[in-house]
């Protein structure tokens, strides 16, 4: 018979079965609970049950016995089916009343579609008459319309045969046209030289006509040559008066000259008043520049008198929180000298040691320092100044704010990485930090961007993008020890994207615990390690809720601050990397110097699945492949685990013995 959970409900096996069968996609009426346990039950329960096996053989025997090739094959197979339904009614007594009523309304609906067919057939047949009809009927028309269509196409013909007769006739008169013109030319060069030539003639006429007057003119003065000239008195008192005028003119410029003799013409004095206006308005521009200056001058005045007043004040506190400390010091004074107040500092001091405020106090105050920095002192150029810092004399300070140099040191790893993959080769960080402050800001201003971000990377410690990168240029890390830490990052992301089936970006607390996603992604965590991730991804929840947003937990702040889930799996690496260590050199004994042999022996011992090739990068790592050579001459322990510190190592299997947790902490 159909198998049933223990409470009743029925058996989930068909949606966790191997066998395809025909009852499929069915939803088991219970509750979320119910429904998880029984989907853990029939996970364990592979077997299909004997009743859906009879119930399956007997199907497959009616449909083979049936005749499919008649009209009404579809009824024909669905009276098996009907059966098989049937007999599931019958078998299952508890639900028998509401599979009768589905199969009775399915009945009943089948009963009205039929119904409905079988009303429909006379239409059919009447839509086949009328289908026919109109066929006729179009034919019909085709037919009369071919008369039309011939007669039209005729009228076309003709109408393009008159075109053509217009375009020749066209073509006739416009070579008329041309000839014409060229008749007209020619007639009006003919009679524009006839104009030409009366134009001449008139002219010749009018000298004869004035030759004419002059000589009848001379004859006229050769008669009257005897009479006397003109009268002497008249031109005597001509000549007066032309005198007295003249007198009077010299008199009246005379004053004019006196009177306008400093006077400018008016186009001068228009064009200096426009010049005047111009200068005028650019003073005021200017004394309004200079009166927003001088303001801008008193307010900077001032905020330098109460920078500098925090600045003593802030020295002061410190010195005497240097000689007033205690093992337990009240640390909330500090949000009265940290800019941003108390909620700032609660911020900074979120889950730190008192080593660890320490540290945040101090690169408060040295970045406050910093600021009033405007230039740095160059290194020099010799061989021991790292290549980044090899510059003579005066450097400029850029102060940049915290969230400038993240940014900056961000895009620094983005193009080194692009640049490796294009490549295929790996590349000094010192050396391609240079090169891409030379690129981006030119060789005059990389010396000024590299001790600026250097100088911030060495103050603030407690930022790990500042502080991992500083340890990658400086040589304290190896780069493939922060690579390593965001490859798990990433891994885990990618593992709990993969958990979240609905997309939703929410996970419940179970899901992160043993046997789910953090343990696909960390197998070699322990249950107490899982729990502290677990906690700290509900640092914002509250006790009742369950869903854990986990896109949240590894966004990072504008200055590149990750929330505590991220700060805990990054101080677990760093725990468990040491607790490696810490059993290599339990395992290496009383030795002070080590070979190869022995370290490889040392850490197959510890770590029993590691494979030779990660042995052997594990044994370059602490010969420092080149420098010296494990194989020919011992290295003293504390410089082999101190240089495996500073790389990428990290356990590869189980460890067969359950040690403790203590850090390592390199000699």
């Amino acid at each position: 018979s159909f198998q049933f959970s223990a409470r009743g409900h029925w058996s989930t096996w068909p949606a966790f079965g191997s066998e395809q069968t025909i009852l499929g996609n069915h939803k088991p009426c219970c509750a979320p609970e119910e429904r998880r346990s029984s989907n853990k039950q029939a996970l364990l329960t592979v077997p299909k049950p004997r009743y859906l096996e009879e119930l399956e053989s007997y199907l497959r025997k009616e449909l083979r016995s049936l005749d499919l090739t008649k009209n009404n094959s579809q009824e024909l197979k669905l009276q098996p089916y009907r059966e098989i339904f049937e007999f599931f009614i019958d078998n299952f007594k508890t639900y028998k009343p509401l599979l009768s009523a589905i199969k009775n309304e399915y009945e009943v609906t089948l009963a009205y579609q039929k119904k409905t067919i079988r009303a429909l057939e006379p239409l059919k047949a009447m839509v086949t008459t009328v289908s026919d009809e109109c066929t006729q009927r179009i034919l019909a028309l085709q037919e009369k319309e071919k008369d039309e269509i011939h007669m039209l196409k005729q009228e076309k013909q003709r109408l393009l045969k008159f075109i053509d007769d217009m375009k020749e006739e066209k073509s006739s008169l416009q070579t008329q046209v041309e000839h014409l013109q060229t008749s007209v030319a020619e007639e009006y060069a003919r009679y524009l030289n006839e104009h030409g030539a009366r134009k001449l003639l008139l002219a010749k006429l009018n000298d004869m006509h004035n030759e004419r007057l002059e000589m009848t003119r001379r004859q006229a003065q050769g008669r009257e040559r005897g009479v006397s000239g003109e009268d002497a008195v008249k031109l005597t008192l001509a000549l007066k008066v032309a005198r007295q005028d003249l007198t009077k003119a010299q008199v009246k410029l005379n004053a004019m000259m006196a009177d306008y003799g400093d006077v400018v013409p008016r186009r001068d004095f228009e064009s200096l008043e426009k010049k005047y206006s111009d200068v005028l308005q650019e003073m005021k521009a200017l004394q309004e520049g200079f009166d927003q200056l001088r303001k801008e001058y008193e307010t900077l005045l001032e905020i330098h008198r109460e920078t500098a007043q925090e600045r003593d004040n802030f020295c002061a506190q410190l010195q005497r929180v240097q000689q007033n400390r205690t093992p337990r010091p009240n640390w909330a004074k500090c949000s009265e000298v940290i800019p941003g107040g108390a909620e700032r500092w609660d911020c900074l001091a979120e889950g730190k040691t008192s080593e660890e405020l320490v540290d945040v106090l101090l690169e408060e105050i040295g970045t406050g320092a910093l600021r009033e920095i405007n230039v740095f002192p160059g290194w020099g150029k010799g061989d021991k100044v790292p290549v980044y810092l090899r510059h003579e004399g005066e450097v400029k300070n850029k102060k940049l704010t915290k969230k400038d140099v993240v940014n900056t040191l961000k895009d620094v790893w983005k193009e080194k990485i692009a640049l490796e993959q294009q490549t295929g080769e790996r590349c000094s960080l010192p050396e391609f930090f240079l090169s891409y402050l030379q690129k981006k800001y030119g060789d005059a201003a990389a010396m000024e961007w590299s001790y600026t971000l250097y100088e911030n990377m060495r103050l603030c410690r407690s930022n790990h993008v500042l502080s991992s990168f500083y340890d990658v240029l400086t040589g304290k890390v190896d780069e493939e020890h922060y690579r390593g830490q965001n490859q798990l990052i990433s891994n885990l992301q990618k593992e709990l994207a993969a958990r979240d089936s609905s997309n939703s970006g929410s996970l419940t607390s179970q899901q992160f615990r043993q046997d789910t996603a953090v343990r696909e992604a960390f197998p070699l965590k322990r249950k107490e390690s899982i729990q502290e991730l677990v906690d700290a991804s509900r640092y914002r929840l509250d006790g009742t809720e369950d869903l854990i947003n986990y896109i949240s937990l590894f966004k990072e702040d504008e200055e590149g601050n990750a929330g505590p889930f991220i700060a805990k799996l990054r101080s677990q690496y760093v725990r468990e990397k040491q607790e490696y260590l810490r059993q290599l050199k339990n395992k290496l004994g009383d030795l002070t110097e080590v070979k190869a042999d022995d370290l490889k022996a040392a850490f197959c011992s510890i770590d029993p699945d590691i494979d030779g090739q990660t042995l052997d990068t594990y044994v370059g790592l602490a010969s420092q492949a080149g420098r010296e050579e494990l194989d020919r001459e011992a290295v003293p322990i504390g410089t082999v685990l101190e240089r495996l510190l500073t790389g990428e190592v990290r356990r590869v299997g189980p460890s067969p013995v359950e040690g403790s947790t203590a850090g390592f902490e390199g000699e």
